[in-house]
C-alpha cells in the first residue's frame, strides 16, 4: 500500500517517460480505458508530452519517494478539448495510475491537483472521456472528484473482440459557466 507521506505531485519531467510509457501500455494492452489498440512507444509518447507542453497546460506525476528514490506511480494532464476558439476554455484530461497503485489515493491526488492547476490557470470546464462505461474505478475516481455524468455514446470503440462504450462527465471549473471569463481572448492556447 502506498504511505500518503511518501507519495507527492510535482510536474513531470523527461526522464519519467519511461515509467509513463510503461504504464499506458500496460492499460492499453490490458483495459478499454483506452481505444488505442498498440501501446506507443517511448518516441511518441515524448511527442505527446511535448504537444500538451507546448500548448500551456499542466502533465503531473504522482512519485512515491522511498530512499531517496522516486518511482512514478501515475500521470495525469490535460489538452484541448476541441480545437475552435470557442472550445478555449475548456480541456479534457487523462489520467493513468500504474496497476500495482490504483485504489490507493494516488488517481485521485493526480486529478485534484490537475484540476486545481486548470482553475489557477482561467479554464472553465473539463471533460472526461471515459473508454468502456464498464470501467467503473475512471467513473468513480471522476465522481469523487465533482465530475457529472454527461452521457454513454454506445458501441463507439471494438476492442478485445467487443464492443466498448464511451462515457462523458464534465467539471466545472472555477466559476464556470456563470461569468465571463476574466480574459474572453486569452488562456489557451499558448502557441
Amino acid at each position: 500500500m502506498i504511505q500518503p507521506a511518501s507519495l507527492a505531485i510535482r510536474d513531470s519531467h523527461d526522464d519519467d517517460l519511461g515509467a509513463i510509457q510503461a504504464i499506458y501500455a500496460h492499460h492499453v494492452r490490458h483495459g478499454g480505458g483506452s481505444f488505442e489498440l498498440e501501446p506507443p512507444d517511448l518516441v511518441e509518447m515524448m511527442r505527446r508530452r511535448a504537444d500538451v507542453m507546448r500548448n500551456g497546460f499542466p502533465y503531473l506525476v504522482a512519485v512515491s519517494k522511498t530512499d531517496g528514490r522516486e518511482r512514478v506511480l501515475g500521470y495525469a494532464y490535460v489538452n484541448f478539448f476541441r480545437l475552435r476558439p470557442a472550445y478555449r476554455f475548456t480541456v479534457e484530461n487523462s489520467i493513468y495510475v500504474d496497476p500495482a497503485a490504483q485504489r490507493s489515493g494516488v488517481g485521485k491526488r493526480l486529478l485534484n491537483e490537475l484540476i486545481a492547476r486548470c482553475e489557477a490557470a482561467g479554464l472553465r470546464q473539463m471533460v472526461a472521456v471515459i473508454g468502456d462505461s464498464r470501467n467503473t474505478g475512471s467513473i468513480g475516481l471522476h465522481a469523487a472528484c465533482g465530475f457529472r455524468f454527461a452521457g454513454v455514446l454506445r458501441s463507439t470503440g471494438w476492442k478485445f473482440d467487443s464492443w466498448l462504450d464511451t462515457v462523458l462527465m464534465q467539471r466545472e471549473l472555477g466559476a464556470g459557466d456563470r461569468s465571463a471569463p476574466d480574459s474572453p481572448q486569452a488562456a489557451y492556447p499558448r502557441q
